[in-house]
């Protein structure tokens, strides 16, 4: 006998247990992520879940660490499909979602242009700066995205139908700080051409030079031309009057060929100084030097001096560049945000090493970020990091007060809980009019409910629980021909694969085994 036999005796229409990560799981999918538009947590959620998901009225941070495995990736899955939801029901209390699980090119050029090159570590330098950089550059791309669209770009915020519109009639202030904030922080404007056509969008000038200053570098040589013609050919002067006419007719020359080195030379030198020292303090944000300088080179003067570029390492001027970011959604009907943390492990410089996984997740292990007014983050951590954990001194969780961080220690899985998260993909691949079966029913007579949560128990977790099932499908029919008729898995095949994958499990969690 062969699965397709199987299943089509079962009247099951795909494998309900072939899926193992949920980012490309189909029937994760099909099965919405849980049920958000009830607004409560589904069959396919944790128990926690509504623990970590919160008030989205008022974001809130909450920490979780979980084994491979676990349904972090689902739960972030879930969060957004909850998230949007919620942002469909409502109108000006939408929550503005910051998916920071993608940390590759961060990373990456963290690596290339911080100063510690140690081979061993390269993150030991990472700073809760670098942090807010990478969260402020997904956020501002995800609405100038919205606002200026193109084939490359990745996904943007959904603004609305008249987010151009919106953004036009915002006040003046406003319109400035999301230039400036596109202007630091978009990394799909490589040379400054999007700085300008969002200038142009917001109605904004474009910047540089004034418009004094541009009329007097195209026209500043013919007053001393005039002069010297004047002086030279239509008075009748002579001695020290012509000389000073003269020298008056110079004067003036040098005086246009220094505004011309100026702002030719100098300006520019002083622009490309000012865009390396940008460039150096986004360590998180993957976008070259140039792109900085022709964005920069955009804005006003006035903005240049102002004090307002972060150029230094302090957290003041990020979270300063928070507020405008939360100033300007909020014309769009955003009043929180909400940052998801997940696959720290994945990134290919992490390549799952603990270490550096510690040295990226620490700095943000901050109260001051943590407890933000209208910020949340949802922090989905490998528990490797658990471990990291318990080992840091009082003085760690002082700073770090995660008594307020609504912390999830495990993601555990009960047999119960796998049980109606299996039953529930279960009748996920069957069709509607078909009578329900339960996943007991796969099962000979003498398998009682109680032995399949039992079994499911020992696998601790829904990935380890759906490659048990899969091989239990697997084992009985490798073992009947379809002519026996034998529908049901024995017993005997329930127990043998049940010793097997719960020895597998051991050796997965003390890392003897990879999978």
């Amino acid at each position: 006998m062969n699965l397709a036999q199987f299943f089509e005796h079962w009247q099951i229409t795909e494998n309900p247990f072939r899926g193992e990560e949920a980012r490309h799981d189909a029937i994760f999918a099909r099965m919405g992520a849980s049920t958000p538009e009830s607004g409560l947590p589904g069959a396919s959620t944790h128990s926690d879940f509504e623990k970590v998901l919160g008030d989205l009225d008022a974001p809130s941070t909450s920490i979780v660490f979980g084994e491979k495995g676990a349904g972090k990736t689902a739960m972030r899955l879930q969060l957004a499909a909850h998230i949007g939801a919620h942002n469909n029901a409502s109108g000006d209390r939408k929550v503005f979602l910051v998916p920071y699980d993608d940390l590759n090119a961060h990373l990456d050029h963290f690596a290339r242009f911080s100063a510690d090159k140690s081979k061993d570590n390269p993150f030991q330098s990472m700073r809760l700066v670098d942090h807010l950089d990478a969260i402020l550059s997904i956020g501002t791309g995800r609405v100038v995205n919205a606002l200026l669209p193109g084939p490359d770009h990745p996904p943007a915020a959904k603004l609305g139908d008249e987010c151009v519109r919106v953004a036009r009639k915002m006040p003046g202030m406003l319109r400035r700080d999301l230039l400036l904030l596109q202007a630091l922080y978009d990394t799909n404007d490589p040379t400054g051409a999007r700085t300008q056509r969002l200038a142009k969008l917001l109605r904004l000038p474009s910047g540089g030079h004034s418009a004094l200053t541009i009329i007097a570098l195209w026209l500043g040589w013919i007053p001393s031309v005039a002069l010297f013609v004047w002086v030279y050919f239509f008075l009748d002067l002579e001695g020290w009057v012509l000389n000073a006419g003269q020298l008056g007719a110079g004067v003036l020359l040098i005086l246009w060929m220094a505004l011309l080195v100026k702002a030719h030379l100098l300006d520019r030198l002083v622009l490309a100084r000012l865009a390396g020292k940008v460039s150096r303090q986004l360590r998180m944000v993957p976008r070259g030097s140039r792109g900085a300088l022709g964005s920069l080179a955009r804005l006003p003067r006035s903005v240049l001096g102002s004090g307002e570029l972060p150029i230094t390492d302090s957290d003041e001027q990020r979270y300063e560049m928070i507020a405008r970011l939360r100033r300007v959604i909020n014309e769009f009907g955003f009043s929180g945000i909400l940052v998801v943390i997940d696959r720290v492990d994945e990134p290919t410089l992490v390549h799952g090493d603990p270490e550096r996984m510690r040295s990226i997740i620490w700095p943000l292990m901050n109260n001051k970020v943590l407890q933000l007014t209208g910020v949340g983050f949802k922090m989905l951590l490998p528990i490797e990091l658990r471990h990291a954990l318990f080992k840091e001194s009082s003085a760690f969780f002082q700073e770090a007060r995660l008594d307020k961080q609504n912390l999830i220690e495990r993601l555990s899985w009960t047999g119960a809980m796998l049980y109606d998260l299996c039953n529930a993909r279960l009748a996920v691949c069957r069709e509607a009019h078909v009578e329900p079966i339960a996943l007991v029913d796969l099962f000979e007579e003498d398998v009682s409910r109680q032995d399949v949560v039992e079994a499911l128990g020992a696998m601790m977790q829904p990935r380890d629980a759906f490659k048990f099932l899969y091989r239990c499908l697997s084992e009985h029919c490798a073992n009947v021909t379809s002519d026996e008729g034998k529908w049901r898995i024995a017993r005997h095949v329930l127990e043998q694969v049940r010793k097997e994958e719960a020895d597998r499990v051991m050796q997965l969690q003390r890392g003897i085994r990879p999978a």
